[in-house]
């Protein structure tokens, strides 16, 4: 339990927006759904310390890109890490 207490107390430190990591991966994927011009269902995040996490799939590139900014309005621009796979691209 102590260890989990660790990694939030060193995310707390380090948010610029003063809120947990369950918060801001809530707020993300929410966002993400929110938004009618991409398909979300595919798409995962988590935290890897301060840094968003975006894996799956996505339908096109514009996607992914669209998915990337929507994150960075959460996180930041330079806490968020494209590990996403184009449909197109796996065929």
């Amino acid at each position: 339990m102590i260890f989990l207490f660790d990694n939030f107390e060193r995310h707390e430190q380090r948010c610029t927006r003063g809120h947990s990591a369950s918060a801001t991966i809530a707020s993300i994927e929410a966002a993400l759904c929110a938004d009618p011009n991409i398909d979300s269902s595919a798409i995962t995040a988590r935290m890897l310390g301060p840094v968003v996490i975006l894996e799956g799939f996505v339908a096109e590139k514009a996607d992914r890109q669209k998915a990337v900014a929507i994150a960075a309005e959460i996180a930041g621009p330079d806490k968020v890490r494209d590990r996403m796979l184009c449909r197109d691209a796996v065929r």
